[in-house]
């Protein structure tokens, strides 16, 4: 069965650098959602929600811009703004799960409250030719509150709906629920993607032989953690490539080179690369130790050697 590889959108994480870089040493991910746009009232894009998406940024890319909302003029106002840049669709993110987002009643606080969404679908649809998809959790409490929104849903043409198969008060901890993900297949129309917890080529299989009718997968975290992921799962191949150590490094030179032209200052610099670590550690043989050697680094030239020494010795 044919299948296609999404990259999931990580606030911090999968900008236009890490696509580029994801895109030159790696390949295997057919499409990239960007990190959310988010308003908060004001109707300005940032700049860097606007070089993140631009299209000399993205050459060679097939991006779908995200925005995260619950106003129907914000909606439109960010649908307008892509449509500009040349983008056909933008997906709605009703699945972040951090209480400063859901608290405010958006990312997956937003799914409860179906009269809302219905509002925004209408409105959207009503005044805008932008394509709309969307990227859900299960709910932010119970799984029930998905099966709920669907009879809405199910009214609007949406391109697709992405579910990450947690529960938004999860964050990121515990499992995924499985079951609740094929009741979600069982009661909408919709065509859905499927995503969470695909961190290894074994547990890819496992998910496509669970969901034989599911043939497009997000990979959000995984895909930090192991760049090499998506292309071993197109090749069917649990074999790193036999230059793993040659490829990653010159990725992360490139990451880490972009970052420190456009951050200001080094603390910016090592805090982001900090960040970073917390996934590529996972492709050493000892995780604890790299990590350990990263967070000990607080300047420039440390990280470097910190870094050349992880790489030499792997």
């Amino acid at each position: 069965m044919d299948f296609t590889l999404l990259s999931s959108p990580l606030q911090g994480f999968t900008d236009f650098r890490f696509r580029n870089a994801i895109n030159t040493y790696f390949g295997g991910i057919d499409t990239y959602y960007s990190p959310y746009i988010r308003l908060n009232g004001k109707m300005v894009i940032k700049s860097s929600y606007e070089r993140d998406l631009l299209p000399e940024n993205n050459l060679g890319l097939e991006v779908i811009p995200q925005v995260i909302t619950n106003d129907a003029d914000e909606f439109l106002f960010v649908a307008k703004y892509v449509r500009k840049l040349g983008y056909k669709e933008l997906n709605w993110n009703l699945g972040c799960p951090y209480p400063m987002v859901t608290k405010s009643g958006m990312g997956s606080g937003l799914i409860s409250n179906t009269e809302k969404i219905n509002t925004i679908l209408e409105r959207a649809h009503a005044e805008s030719d932008i394509l709309i998809s969307m990227k859900m959790r299960l709910g932010y409490e119970t799984a029930q509150e998905i099966l709920d929104v669907f009879p809405i849903l199910d009214k609007y043409p949406l391109k697709n709906i992405a579910i990450h198969a947690r529960l938004g008060k999860q964050l990121y901890k515990g499992g995924v629920h499985l079951d609740a993900f094929q009741e979600c297949i069982n009661s909408t129309k919709h065509k859905l993607y499927y995503n969470g917890d695909i961190t290894s080529v074994t547990k890819f299989k496992e998910m496509q032989e669970r969901f034989p009718s599911i043939d497009h997968w997000m990979i959000g975290r995984g895909l930090i953690g192991d760049p090499f992921l998506p292309s071993m799962i197109k090749q069917n191949t649990t074999d790193y490539p036999t230059n793993k150590m040659a490829l990653f490094s010159d990725f992360h030179e490139t990451l880490y080179q972009g970052y420190s032209e456009s951050l200001s200052g080094p603390s910016h610099i090592l805090l982001k690369m900090h960040h970073l670590w917390d996934y590529f550690s996972v492709i050493f043989s000892n995780p604890h130790k790299v990590l350990k050697k990263i967070n000990k680094t607080k300047n420039i030239r440390n990280y470097e050697l910190a870094v050349k020494e992880i790489i030499a010795a792997e």
